[in-house]
C-alpha cells in the first residue's frame, strides 16, 4: 500500500503528539475500516529489533541489558495480539513527547505508535489473527507429511529426507532443506531449530524473522539463507538486501548486506564466507520434484548398477556409505531425498582416498555430479592425487579453476604447439558459472595415446585439448577437497563419484548425464 496524504498526516500527528481528538478519532477509524492502511501501520510498527536497534544505537549508555522502556520493542503483524477483551473503539490521548530530534524521541514515538495500534485494531485483529494459517505447503520434493495446500501454524514439523516450499500469510517464499525441525510462532515468526533454510522476501513480509538456537535473523527486504551447523550453530547468509544479525545471550546486532555472511554464537558470532548455492531456492523445488514423479532416482540406480559391472571401474562412490572415507567434511543431502553427500565448507576440509593403487591407466574417465558453493577460488579440488612431482610423471589433478573452467592435469605432460590454453594444462572452453546453485554433471576422458583430453558440462561435449607429452595416469593416494590451505579450496558438495579405466564415448557420457540429473 501506498498511503495516501491524509492519512499520512494524521499518523504523523499523532507520533508528533499534535493530533486533536477528532484526529484520533478519525485514525481510529481508518485502521478499523481499512485493511491496507492496517496493513501499513502495522509494517512501520514491525520492529523486531531490527529498527529499535536503529533508532536506539547512538543512545550513549545503552546496551542490550538496558531495562524497559528502552529495551527495543518487538511487534509483528501475528505478534500483537492484544486481549479479545480490547475494546476497538476506545483510542487513547496522544502520550507527551520528549523533545524532537534525538534518538530516544524516536523510541517513544514507536512505543506510542505502537500502544496506539494494539488499541486500534483491538479485537478485529485478535480474531483474524486467531483463525489465520500463518504458512502453507507450496511444494515439495520427497518429504512425507506436508502435503500441497496444507496450512500451517504454531506446531513443529520435522522431517529427514527432501526439501520443502512453504509461503507465509504475508508473501514469503520458503524453503527448508532436510534433516529439519521448525515452527511457525507466528506468519513473520520462524523457528528453525535443524535444518537449511532459503527465504525470499517481499515489502508485505518486511521483518519475517528466523530464530535458531544461536540468534536470530531479522529480514528488511531480501532474499537470505539460514543453515543451522551439525554443532548448533546458524549461519546466516544475504544473497540480496539488508539482515539484521543477533547472537543470542546477549550478542551485538550486527547488519548484514549484499553478499556478506555471519556465524551465530551464542553471545558472539564471526564472519563467514557467502556460500549462495549451498541452499535450494524455490525456482528449484519444481524442477527437483518433476524429476522424481519422472522417475529419475530409479534411472540413475539403474545406470549406477551398470557401471558397477564394467570390467574397468576403478571406483564408484556414492558416499551413502555410514562409514566414510578418513578426512574433515561435513554431510549433505544429495541429490535424491535423503542421499548424503559429503559437504566442505570450511578451510581444511577434505576426504581421504586411495583409488586405482599402484597401476597406470593409458586412458581414464572421472565423472562426477557437483554442486558448487562459490566460485572465484584459485583452484577447487574435485580430485587431486597426493603426489605431484618427476619422480611419478603422469600423477592427476582434477579440480575447477579460478576461471570458472575445469581442468586435468597430469604431471610431465605439455600442450600441443599452438594450443590455445590461456595456461600450461588442459582446461574446458564453457565456464561452470551458470550453473552455480544447481547439481551439474562434470566429466573428462584422457587417452594417453591420442593425447587428447576431453571435457563434458552435462552431458554435453564441450572442448578437446590435445598434448605433445601424454604420460599414462596415475592414480593411488589422493584427496577430494583441500589439497593444500592455501589455493585448493573446495566449497561444495559431490555427489557419486566415477574413475573408469577406459575412455567413455560421447554418448556414454550423455546417457550418463541424463539418467543421473534430478531435474525435469
Amino acid at each position: 500500500m501506498k498511503p495516501d496524504r491524509e492519512f499520512q498526516t494524521l499518523v504523523e500527528r499523532y507520533v508528533d503528539g499534535q493530533a486533536t481528538a477528532e484526529q484520533v478519532a478519525a485514525l481510529s477509524e481508518r485502521l478499523r475500516r481499512d485493511a491496507a492502511a492496517r496493513q501499513w501501520f502495522i509494517e512501520l510498527l514491525n520492529l523486531d529489533s531490527a529498527l529499535a536497534a536503529v533508532a536506539l544505537g547512538s543512545i550513549a549508555g545503552m546496551d542490550d541489558s538496558d531495562a524497559s522502556p528502552q529495551t527495543p520493542i518487538e511487534i509483528t503483524a501475528a505478534d500483537s495480539t492484544p486481549s479479545p477483551t480490547t475494546t476497538p473503539s476506545t483510542s487513547p490521548a496522544p502520550a507527551p513527547m520528549p523533545e524532537s530530534g534525538s534518538a530516544s524521541t524516536m523510541f517513544f514515538r514507536l512505543l506510542a505508535m505502537a500502544t496506539c495500534v494494539m488499541a486500534l485494531v483491538g479485537g478485529a485483529w485478535w480474531w483474524k489473527a486467531s483463525t489465520s494459517d500463518f504458512a502453507t505447503v507450496r511444494g515439495g520434493v520427497g518429504v512425507e507429511g506436508l502435503a500441497d495446500g496444507r496450512g500451517l501454524r504454531d506446531e513443529w514439523h520435522e522431517f529427514d529426507a527432501g526439501a520443502v516450499e512453504l509461503v507465509t500469510a504475508n508473501g514469503a517464499r520458503v524453503v527448508i532443506e532436510a534433516p529439519a525441525r521448525f515452527r511457525f510462532e507466528s506468519a513473520q515468526r520462524l523457528h528453525l531449530i535443524e535444518g537449511r533454510l532459503a527465504a525470499d522476501v517481499p515489502p508485505t513480509a518486511k521483518g519475517f524473522t528466523v530464530i535458531t538456537p544461536t540468534g536470530k535473523a531479522t529480514d528488511l527486504g531480501t532474499t537470505f539463507g539460514v543453515d543451522i551447523q551439525q554443532q548448533g550453530e546458524a549461519e546466516i547468509h544475504v544473497f540480496e538486501g539488508e539482515v539484521i544479525a543477533q547472537s543470542a545471550g546477549g550478542g551485538q546486532r550486527r547488519s548484514l548486506r549484499d553478499g556478506e555472511a555471519f556465524l551465530l554464537q551464542n553471545g558472539a558470532g564471526a564472519s563467514r564466507r557467502l556460500r549462495t548455492a549451498a541452499f535450494i531456492r524455490p525456482e528449484e523445488v519444481g524442477s527437483m520434484h518433476a524429476g522424481l514423479k519422472a522417475g529419475q532416482h530409479a534411472r540413475s540406480a539403474a545406470a549406477l548398477a551398470k557401471l558397477r559391472q564394467d570390467p574397468a571401474l576403478i571406483a564408484l562412490l556414492d558416499f551413502e556409505s555410514r562409514e566414510l572415507t578418513e578426512g574433515s567434511f561435513g554431510i549433505a543431502q544429495g541429490r535424491w531425498p535423503g542421499s548424503r553427500a559429503p559437504e566442505f565448507a570450511n578451510v581444511g576440509d577434505h576426504m581421504k582416498l586411495d583409488v586405482g593403487g599402484s597401476r597406470e591407466w593409458p586412458q581414464l574417465t572421472l565423472a562426477a555430479w557437483v554442486r558448487l558453493d562459490r566460485l572465484g577460488e584459485t583452484f577447487q579440488s574435485l580430485l587431486h592425487t597426493d603426489d605431484w612431482n618427476e619422480n611419478k610423471p603422469g600423477q592427476v589433478h582434477w579440480m575447477v579453476t579460478r576461471h570458472t573452467t575445469m581442468r586435468l592435469a597430469l604431471f610431465g605432460n605439455t600442450l600441443a604447439p599452438n594450443s590455445e590454453e590461456r595456461e600450461d594444462f588442459p582446461d574446458s572452453r564453457t565456464s561452470v558459472l551458470p550453473e552455480q546453485g544447481r547439481w551439474m554433471h562434470l566429466a573428462v576422458v584422457y587417452d594417453s595415446a591420442r593425447r587428447t583430453v576431453r571435457f563434458y558440462l552435462n552431458g554435453a561435449f564441450d572442448k578437446q585439448t590435445h598434448q605433445a607429452t601424454a604420460h599414462t595416469a596415475r592414480l593411488g593416494a589422493a584427496q577430494i577437497g583441500n589439497w593444500d590451505r592455501q589455493d585448493r579450496k573446495l566449497s561444495g558438495r559431490i555427489d557419486e563419484l566415477v574413475v573408469l579405466g577406459r575412455a567413455m564415448s560421447d554418448e556414454e557420457v550423455r546417457l550418463l548425464f541424463d539418467a543421473g540429473t534430478p531435474y525435469r
